[in-house]
């Protein structure tokens, strides 16, 4: 017998309300509405809250901070070396407080919390967007959590952990560029998100936060279905949190379900 069961007149009864789990000759119940519970390798957002010595302390919805490392993520040089005191000092140019972090769990430290490493190119600051919160068992673990919506020009991060992010399209740059981009820093302060793609962000954050409310899992095709279901039926940004079309979401997605159910039988 494992979590979530008693032993009851000889048979192993449920003690919560969820999924029946089989590991060999374990069974133990996955609870519907559990915390969020980290695995190596889960791509998580989160929030810088602090910055200690060679690390930065992250927010990631867990019941401890995660830790990522100075020596876990890549310079802004791009040159593969060792940390000296100078990139120690400079930590701060890199991220401070309040900044939107993505990166994945590399491991568990002693004391439990989470051992973070961003050395990819996709992994970083999160800038030009929304940063949403939902609860972490709305997002189901699948081979791909970063996606690009072509035709809103937005990147959807989303997070295991709960965190999902909106925001204006990056491109990934290779490391020979990034010199490039710094010579650029200048000219893009000064540039904007464009209000279009603002609205388009505004649109998929409210999606968003719609399917939570009513409980859907979240997956990218059901927001921008959501999205496009607003547009279509003329409904305004700041209206899609409305009751109205909460009734509407909700019906549409009954339906499509029904159907769905009705081709299997």
């Amino acid at each position: 017998r494992g979590h979530g069961t008693t032993d009851q007149d000889g048979e192993v009864v449920a003690t919560l309300c969820g999924v029946v789990e089989r590991v060999n000759k374990l069974v133990y119940v996955r609870t519907l509405r559990a915390r969020y519970k980290p695995e190596v390798g889960d791509i998580i957002v989160g929030r810088v809250i602090e910055i200690a010595p060679k690390r930065w302390r992250l927010e990631i919805n867990f019941s401890q901070d995660a830790v990522l490392m100075l020596s876990s993520m890549n310079l802004p040089d791009g040159i593969q070396r060792r940390r000296t005191a100078v990139d120690e000092l400079n930590m701060r140019s890199i991220f401070e407080e309040n900044d939107v972090v993505c990166a994945e769990v590399r491991g568990f430290q002693h004391d439990g919390s989470l051992h973070l490493q961003a050395r990819s190119q996709k992994y970083g600051k999160l800038q030009r967007g929304q940063l949403l919160t939902v609860p972490a068992y709305l997002v189901k673990r699948r081979k791909l959590h970063f996606h690009h919506l072509e035709q809103y020009d937005v990147d959807l991060i989303l997070g295991c952990n709960g965190f999902i992010w909106v925001g204006e399209h990056v491109v990934v740059r290779e490391i020979a560029d990034l010199k490039e981009d710094e010579q650029k820093l200048s000219a893009e302060a000064e540039t904007f998100t464009p209000i279009e793609t603002r609205r388009h962000i505004c649109r998929l954050a409210n999606a968003a936060r719609l399917l939570s409310a009513l409980g859907f899992t979240l997956t990218v095709e059901l927001i921008i279905q959501t999205a496009e279901a607003s547009v279509s039926s003329n409904v305004e940004i700041n209206d899609m949190l409305g009751a109205e079309f909460y009734v509407q979401t909700a019906e549409g997605e009954a339906k499509r379900r029904g159907d769905l159910l009705g081709k299997k039988r």
